[in-house]
């Protein structure tokens, strides 16, 4: 998440490295460079291939902060802040075959991830915010997108639609899509092709700084 205070850009969220979670924070000051921190939250978290948050909050009240995790034992786990850390809150099975994740839409009363098996499948995972809620899996594409090991997710437009990055660790490459509204295989992608920068390193996250509305 991405905001500005005091002229400042400040960026926060959660990372795994070494089987850690982190909580990460960036400061960048008018004219200077970013300033990174990283506290660690605890460990436990080597068996996790992907993580994924959800931050909602509106005018109106209502609000969750959930922390979703995708196990190589085939579960998607839920997690709820409970103060500085978070508390388990359901669990999904059925998702042995994928891959990565990122969050696409954050609403009030659900979260939706845009999720890659190792096949290389895209879906969208419609997931209620109550706790005994199961979620609506749905197909985008069969296949292209099994080269990425992380996906970067921002709002785009005023019509729900997104920008999508896909980055390829191999060859430290990132892939752009423009994608409409997701509504499984009717979904709109146009592809950008790729980016010109190298993405190096094994963790990355985008700042986004709207709410996703990309489901």
């Amino acid at each position: 998440m991405s905001t500005t205070r005091q002229g400042e850009q400040y960026s926060y969220g959660l990372l795994l490295q070494g089987g850690n979670l982190y909580r990460h924070s960036t400061i960048t000051p008018p004219g200077s460079r970013a300033r990174v921190t990283a506290t660690k939250l605890g460990g436990g978290w080597t068996s996790f291939k992907a993580i994924a948050t959800s931050n909602y909050a509106d005018p109106l009240g209502r609000k969750h902060s959930f922390l979703y995790g995708l196990n190589t034992n085939g579960n998607l786990y839920r997690y709820a802040a409970s103060g500085t850390g978070y508390k388990a809150y359901g669990s999904f099975g059925g998702f042995k075959s994928f891959k990565t994740m990122a969050m696409i839409s954050q609403q009030p009363t659900y979260d939706t991830l845009l999720m890659t098996t190792t096949a290389g499948a895209l879906y969208t995972i419609h997931i209620p915010t109550t706790a005994t809620a199961k979620p609506v899996v749905k197909l985008i594409r069969k296949s292209g997108w099994s080269s990425f090991e992380s996906l970067l997710v921002e709002h785009c437009g005023n019509n729900y639609g997104s920008v999508v990055v896909g980055i390829d660790h191999n060859t430290d490459s990132g892939y752009q899509y423009a994608f409409s509204r997701a509504k499984g295989t009717a979904t709109a992608i146009t592809s950008y092709g790729r980016i010109p920068v190298a993405f190096t390193g094994a963790v990355h996250a985008s700042r986004t700084n709207a709410w996703l509305d990309g489901e």
